[in-house]
Protein backbone atom coordinates (compact mmCIF):
# COMPACT_ATOMS: atom_id res chain seq x y z
CA UNK A 1 0.00 0.00 0.00
CA UNK A 2 2.51 2.25 0.81
CA UNK A 3 5.68 2.94 -0.18
CA UNK A 4 8.63 4.82 1.79
CA UNK A 5 8.52 5.86 5.54
CA UNK A 6 5.26 7.12 7.45
CA UNK A 7 5.71 10.50 8.51
CA UNK A 8 3.49 11.19 12.28
CA UNK A 9 2.72 14.33 13.89
CA UNK A 10 -0.07 15.43 16.57
CA UNK A 11 -2.16 18.42 16.82
CA UNK A 12 -4.04 20.24 18.92
CA UNK A 13 -6.36 23.28 19.34
CA UNK A 14 -8.81 24.13 22.16
CA UNK A 15 -10.51 20.30 22.98
CA UNK A 16 -9.21 18.76 20.05
CA UNK A 17 -6.58 16.41 18.92
CA UNK A 18 -5.67 14.91 15.52
CA UNK A 19 -3.16 12.15 14.78
CA UNK A 20 -1.62 13.25 11.07
CA UNK A 21 0.06 9.98 9.24
CA UNK A 22 1.56 11.60 5.83
CA UNK A 23 3.47 9.22 3.32
CA UNK A 24 4.12 9.48 0.24
CA UNK A 25 1.55 9.24 -3.15
CA UNK A 26 -0.98 11.09 -4.98
CA UNK A 27 -2.65 13.68 -2.71
CA UNK A 28 -5.54 11.50 -1.37
CA UNK A 29 -6.72 13.33 2.17
CA UNK A 30 -9.06 11.35 4.74
CA UNK A 31 -9.96 12.40 8.13
CA UNK A 32 -11.71 9.88 10.56
CA UNK A 33 -12.49 7.66 7.46
CA UNK A 34 -13.74 10.18 5.08
CA UNK A 35 -12.84 12.80 2.24
CA UNK A 36 -11.70 16.18 3.63
CA UNK A 37 -13.57 17.97 1.89
CA UNK A 38 -16.72 16.01 3.37
CA UNK A 39 -15.17 16.44 6.49
CA UNK A 40 -14.70 19.80 7.29
CA UNK A 41 -18.31 21.20 6.48
CA UNK A 42 -17.26 24.99 5.48
CA UNK A 43 -14.70 26.38 2.89
CA UNK A 44 -12.71 28.05 5.20
CA UNK A 45 -11.88 25.25 7.17
CA UNK A 46 -10.96 23.37 4.99
CA UNK A 47 -8.44 26.08 3.68
CA UNK A 48 -7.52 26.45 7.24
CA UNK A 49 -6.57 22.73 7.68
CA UNK A 50 -4.92 22.60 3.92
CA UNK A 51 -2.68 25.35 4.63
CA UNK A 52 0.53 24.08 5.31
CA UNK A 53 0.10 21.60 2.07
CA UNK A 54 -0.87 24.71 0.35
CA UNK A 55 1.95 26.99 1.06
CA UNK A 56 4.75 24.26 0.56
CA UNK A 57 3.31 23.11 -2.36
CA UNK A 58 3.29 19.33 -1.34
CA UNK A 59 -0.57 18.77 -1.83
CA UNK A 60 -0.07 16.39 -4.62
CA UNK A 61 3.12 14.50 -2.75
CA UNK A 62 1.64 12.80 -0.34
CA UNK A 63 -1.17 10.85 1.18
CA UNK A 64 -2.33 12.20 4.41
CA UNK A 65 -4.41 9.87 7.17
CA UNK A 66 -5.83 12.03 10.49
CA UNK A 67 -8.00 10.92 13.29
CA UNK A 68 -9.72 13.44 14.99
CA UNK A 69 -11.75 13.64 18.41
CA UNK A 70 -12.62 16.30 20.72
CA UNK A 71 -14.10 19.68 20.23
CA UNK A 72 -15.68 20.91 16.75
CA UNK A 73 -14.56 21.15 13.54
CA UNK A 74 -12.59 24.66 13.74
CA UNK A 75 -10.70 22.87 16.88
CA UNK A 76 -10.19 20.09 14.58
CA UNK A 77 -9.27 22.27 11.59
CA UNK A 78 -6.60 23.49 13.53
CA UNK A 79 -5.44 20.44 15.22
CA UNK A 80 -5.23 18.86 11.59
CA UNK A 81 -2.90 21.76 10.37
CA UNK A 82 -0.66 21.48 13.42
CA UNK A 83 -0.29 17.75 12.66
CA UNK A 84 -0.14 18.24 9.06
CA UNK A 85 3.17 20.92 9.58
CA UNK A 86 4.86 18.88 12.27
CA UNK A 87 4.88 15.93 9.85
CA UNK A 88 6.15 17.89 6.71
CA UNK A 89 8.93 19.11 9.12
CA UNK A 90 9.70 15.45 9.66
CA UNK A 91 9.68 14.81 6.06
CA UNK A 92 11.71 17.60 4.68
CA UNK A 93 13.41 19.71 7.45
CA UNK A 94 14.31 22.65 4.73
CA UNK A 95 10.69 23.69 5.30
CA UNK A 96 11.15 24.83 8.57
CA UNK A 97 11.67 28.70 8.10
CA UNK A 98 8.66 28.88 5.53
CA UNK A 99 6.16 27.32 8.02
CA UNK A 100 7.70 28.83 11.17
CA UNK A 101 7.57 32.01 9.56
CA UNK A 102 3.95 31.87 8.81
CA UNK A 103 3.07 30.58 12.41
CA UNK A 104 2.18 26.81 11.47
CA UNK A 105 4.11 24.95 13.71
CA UNK A 106 3.18 27.14 16.42
CA UNK A 107 0.08 25.98 18.69
CA UNK A 108 -2.35 27.98 19.72
CA UNK A 109 -2.55 28.19 23.66
CA UNK A 110 -6.07 29.74 23.69
CA UNK A 111 -8.50 27.39 25.72
CA UNK A 112 -12.32 28.31 27.56
CA UNK A 113 -11.76 29.64 30.55
CA UNK A 114 -13.85 28.21 33.20
CA UNK A 115 -17.12 29.05 34.48
CA UNK A 116 -16.80 30.71 38.35
CA UNK A 117 -18.79 30.26 40.86
CA UNK A 118 -21.79 33.11 41.46
CA UNK A 119 -21.76 33.79 37.77
CA UNK A 120 -23.16 33.41 34.38
CA UNK A 121 -20.17 32.35 32.82
CA UNK A 122 -16.19 32.42 32.84
CA UNK A 123 -16.98 36.09 33.54
CA UNK A 124 -20.49 37.05 32.71
CA UNK A 125 -22.74 38.20 35.61
CA UNK A 126 -26.46 38.18 36.50
CA UNK A 127 -28.27 41.28 36.59
CA UNK A 128 -27.56 43.49 39.04
CA UNK A 129 -30.24 44.72 41.44
CA UNK A 130 -30.21 47.72 43.66
CA UNK A 131 -33.53 47.39 44.99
Amino acid sequence: MTQGPVYIGTGRRKTSVARVRLMRGSGTIKVNGRDVKEFFPTERALQHALGPLDLTEMRQRYDIVALCNGGGFDGQAGAVRLGIARALLKADQTLEPKLREHGLLTRDPREKERQKYGKKGARASYQFSKR
